[in-house]
């Protein structure tokens, strides 16, 4: 999700772009647009949950209303699955995202007290964010890039118009049942 070939951000502009070109090379072509995804030993949860018991404030992206919706990887690849398995034609597009909207700060909130953790957050700007990107990028595994902290800027949620997991008779985990099968299997 967070594709727009009109968005003034040229990361997001980039990913627009780069659909409508897929679909103008192969006409037919199935476009998966997935929130962002979690699952054990990822690099999204477990890098949250890491900060979250190491950190003793959390910084949080502007004012933290910017709304994801994260979805389990194992539900995007089961519906990966049934969209190549369905014998009716399928939409050109899905977006698949999990069944809960999130503020990020809620996100935070859901995961340290999934996990027993009560962190303080901070609130940091956006600006900040970007130059701390910047010079993170200059790393040779940048732990946060420029692109990410555009892609906070913005909400990336389902759209009701478009078909996801319910069109295809999935219903999705949620972060916190996954979340806390993965905490008892790292105990």
């Amino acid at each position: 999700m967070g594709a727009d070939a009109a968005s003034s951000s040229p990361y997001i502009r980039s990913r627009g772009e780069g659909e409508a070109a897929v679909q103008a090379a192969f006409p037919g072509a199935i476009i998966i647009r997935p929130a962002v995804m979690f699952a054990p030993d990822d690099s999204f949860l477990t890098t949250i949950l890491r900060l979250l018991r190491r950190l003793p404030a959390v910084p949080i992206f502007g004012d933290g209303r910017t709304r994801l919706q994260p979805t389990y990887a194992d539900d995007v690849a089961a519906a990966i699955t049934q969209i190549l398995l369905q014998s009716k034609k399928p939409s050109p597009i899905y977006e698949l995202a999990g069944p809960r909207v999130y503020s990020y700060e809620e996100l935070l909130r859901t995961i340290a007290r999934t996990a027993g953790l009560r962190p303080v957050l901070m609130r940091m700007p956006f600006a900040l964010w970007d130059a701390v990107a910047g010079v993170a990028e200059i790393l040779p595994h940048a732990p946060l890039t420029r692109n990410q902290v555009e892609l906070m800027q913005i909400d990336t949620t389902a759209s009701d118009n478009l078909p996801g997991f319910h069109a295809l008779g999935i219903s999705p985990r949620s972060l916190e049942e996954e979340l806390e099968a993965m905490l008892k299997q790292s105990k």
